[in-house]
């Protein structure tokens, strides 16, 4: 789903989560891609003549009006859309005896995999919820012969799960100890070392919903050694589908890895708005012409023609971003939204949170 894919939905959803019926009247319907539209409209008419039987005669009577609304919208479409159709209706009136009956109707921006009808006090949103979560997880593991750290990517997230450490000696040995034994103690705790990895590795990844993949990290060769002697199991191991060089094993250690697997993670989000926001900052440093930030200057060079990417911070107010939005479409720029999860992401909004990316000099 793209970003601004996306911020839609997110705004669709927190305007129907504030809506609540004054009774069961508020109406949610879930078709999923595929359905047959004759069969929806059936079913309605059906739950028309079930409403007859409400017992409260404000609250029929906005029920079947509710249906009857649905059933008109119906009437618009041949088939159901390529995704399904999520449709919200009912009496969203504050005042009692003054009804006010709406309807919202999207094809979702995935393909949507339930049948649900129901009649209540609120929308039931949830569906379209877990399409904004991140649908893939990447693990992460960043180690050397003394500690390691396990995190998992989520989306733009970076969380770190374990930090865990060996207690394997350095190069200075004790006293007493011949070269061979200290080397052979210090190999041994190692490999110990590297199956606690491995281990840790296991209760994190194994059954992680949309894990999509692992990487892993560390400086020089120890990262092969521990693919080699940390006994993973071959469903963990498996998954593992990048190993970098990088110098850190800390938290510090998972951003880095996260930044060298960019070739790996080019679709991620994370990346994409990152390489997007340093696009922008690296323009407004040596080419500032080429750049307006700010809603006035935004505004003015949407408004000249002259935009090529508008750059949206999920901040911004909903009033605003939809007035940018519209003049975005009539000049065919490319709109992109970006997140407050990433330090450029933070840095973009701090200068504003709305900049453009421009396909001319403007003055």
């Amino acid at each position: 789903m793209e970003e601004a894919e996306k911020a839609k939905l997110r705004e669709l959803i927190e305007e129907l989560e504030t809506y609540r019926g004054r009774h069961t009247e508020l109406i949610t319907v879930y078709a999923p891609a595929g359905s047959n539209i004759n069969h929806l409209a059936n079913q309605l008419t059906s739950e028309q003549s079930t409403a007859q039987n409400i017992k409260s005669k404000a609250t029929r009577t906005n029920v079947i009006d509710a249906l009857e609304k649905i059933l008109r919208h119906l009437k618009l479409y041949k088939t159901l859309p390529e995704h399904g159709l999520a449709i919200f209706c009912g009496n969203i009136s504050k005042t009692e005896g003054q009804p006010d009956i709406k309807i919202w109707a999207i094809e979702p921006p995935q393909l949507l995999n339930i049948k649900f009808y129901r009649c209540d006090q609120t929308f039931m949103l949830e569906p379209l919820q877990e399409m904004l979560e991140a649908t893939e997880i990447f693990g992460l593991v960043v180690l050397d012969r003394k500690e390691a750290t396990i995190g998992i990517l989520e989306g733009k997230i970076i969380r770190k799960m374990r930090h865990l450490t060996s207690g394997v000696p350095g190069k200075q040995r004790a006293g007493g100890q011949s070269a061979h034994r200290f080397e052979r103690l210090t190999e041994e705790m190692a490999k110990e070392f590297y199956r606690r990895i491995a281990q840790n590795m296991k209760e994190i990844f194994y059954e992680l919903p949309k894990l999509k993949g692992i990487l892993i990290g560390g400086p020089g060769p120890t990262k092969e050694q521990f693919l080699q002697e940390g006994q993973l199991i071959t469903a963990v191991k498996d998954k593992i589908i990048a190993v970098k060089d990088v110098g850190y094993t800390n938290e510090q250690g998972l951003v880095h890895l996260v930044k060298a697997s960019q070739d790996t993670l080019a679709k991620q989000e994370i990346i994409k708005e990152k390489i997007l926001l340093e696009k922008f900052f690296e323009k407004l440093g040596k080419e500032p012409e080429k750049i307006a930030y700010g809603y006035e200057k935004a505004k003015k060079a949407l408004e000249m023609g002259a935009v090529d990417t508008l750059i949206i911070s999920t901040s911004i107010d909903k009033k605003t971003k939809k007035e940018l939005e519209g003049l975005a479409r009539r000049i065919s720029s490319k709109i992109e939204y970006v997140s407050t999860e990433t330090e450029e992401g933070i840095q973009f909004k701090n200068l504003s949170g709305i900049g453009a990316i421009l396909r001319f000099q403007i003055g």
